[in-house]
């Protein structure tokens, strides 16, 4: 079978606008969540987020660029052009027939379809829309940017599978690069929904925390005082490449894409099942593939939200499938970076294989109570990161509709 190497990795997230910051801040458990300054959120239940930190995208795209895309595209096209300095990767001297794009967003333009109905509903009723309002708003649009910009003629599509886009987007360009269907492909996802539709609707649903008087601790996975998530935006993109093809060329790789596994919850609309029955499928699926036992996993980054249901959900999944397993390392980054939505799987997959690259398993911060029944099951580094010499890590990302996509990466060894 053809072995699926990463050859590059670009970060756009809260906690810092490069790879190497987002690493370090990561393992620092710095927090990105602050009082909302994208607009007055004095009204609102959750009137905090973890926004993006010193991105201007004057300082990045020609005007006229940042007239054509939405914020969303805007964050993509930003990651991956980190990922292919990272990578080292020339473009120019690859077979772009066999180059593609799957990326993923679970929104899409949301930005630009609330300022144009902004703008309209505010105006006399004459329909006075940008010629750009469809094409920033389709969520499909950052893959077919960047397949433009870098002229990549490969597959190109956008997966959507609500927060478990990016994973999904993963898991497909896994396959197909092990399908012999292409040779590289750049994935990743990119979200901007820092705004008041996607607040105030996630609000609406009780899914947001409202520590509005400490937005630093609000995000606190598997504490027993947990009380919803916090909003995030940003990107993440990765280089997937066929070994052979990466080795040629003398890449560096940062790890390997081992396994996928993705399944339904088939229970709610937007809850997960109280049994973790999706979630247990999707892990089993990915090692299943990989063909390693759960004994075999050094480590896990959760999907964790900080919503009660959810994280107990994922707790139940996560020992049914690994039994009670202390030497099991698992945390929850999104207690730095809040939740990223569509492209949560995609920074924390880079977490995952920077973690298993390093040794170094990046903590949860925030949590001080975790849920008594599990409290002896796992390893939960709290607060600060811990050095653990690693094979195996897992990825998972889950996202309403019951959709569940894990992703098992592994240490390169030639």
């Amino acid at each position: 079978m053809r072995r699926v190497v990463i050859t590059g990795m670009g970060a756009l997230t809260p906690i810092g606008n490069t790879l190497e910051e987002y690493w370090q801040n990561l393992q620092d458990g710095v927090s990105g969540a602050a009082p909302i300054t994208k607009f007055n959120a004095e009204k609102f239940r959750a009137q905090f987020a973890c926004e993006l930190k010193g991105f201007d995208p004057k300082d990045h795209f020609h005007v006229k660029e940042i007239r054509k895309y939405d914020p969303f595209s805007q964050y993509a096209l930003y990651a991956v052009d980190q990922a292919l300095t990272n990578g080292d990767i020339d473009l120019e001297s690859l077979n772009k027939d066999r180059i593609g794009v799957i990326w993923g967003s679970g929104n899409g333009g949301i930005q630009t379809f609330k300022d144009q109905m902004e703008e309209y509903c505010a105006g006399d009723g004459t329909p006075r829309f940008t010629p750009f309002f469809i094409p920033r708003i389709l969520v499909d649009i950052a893959a077919g940017i960047i397949s433009i910009k870098y002229g990549l003629r490969g597959v190109n599509f956008c997966p959507v599978s609500a927060c478990a886009t990016s994973n999904t987007a993963l898991i497909e360009a896994f396959n197909y690069i092990k399908w012999d269907k292409a040779d590289m492909i750049i994935s990743g996802g990119s979200e901007a929904a820092i705004n008041e539709a996607a607040m105030g609707g996630f609000a609406s649903a009780r899914a947001l925390s409202t520590r509005n008087d400490d937005p630093k601790t609000a995000s606190r996975p598997f504490d027993v005082s947990r009380d919803g998530f916090v909003m995030g935006e940003g990107a993440g993109a990765l280089i997937l490449e066929e070994y052979e093809h990466a080795k040629k060329r003398g890449a560096t790789i940062y790890g390997e894409v081992v396994g996928g596994g993705m399944a339904a919850d088939a229970y709610h609309l937007t809850g997960t099942h109280p049994e973790g029955d999706g979630a247990v499928l999707g892990m089993n699926e990915a090692m299943r593939e990989a063909g390693v036992t759960a004994d075999d996993i050094d480590y896990v980054n959760m999907h964790a939200t900080s919503t009660p249901l959810g994280d107990n959900s994922e707790l139940i999944a996560a020992q049914r499938v690994f039994g009670k397993r202390f030497s099991l390392s698992i945390s929850a980054t999104k207690s730095m970076t809040g939740h990223l939505l569509g492209a949560a799987g995609a920074i924390e997959g880079i977490a995952t294989v920077l973690a298993l690259k390093d040794g170094i398993v990046p903590p949860t911060i925030n949590t001080s109570e975790v849920e008594p029944d599990f409290a002896g099951v796992f390893d939960f580094p709290l607060g600060k990161a811990t050095k653990k010499e690693m094979t195996y890590g897992m990825s998972n990302t889950f996202g309403f509709g019951g959709h569940i996509a894990s992703v098992l990466f592994k240490k390169f060894d030639e």
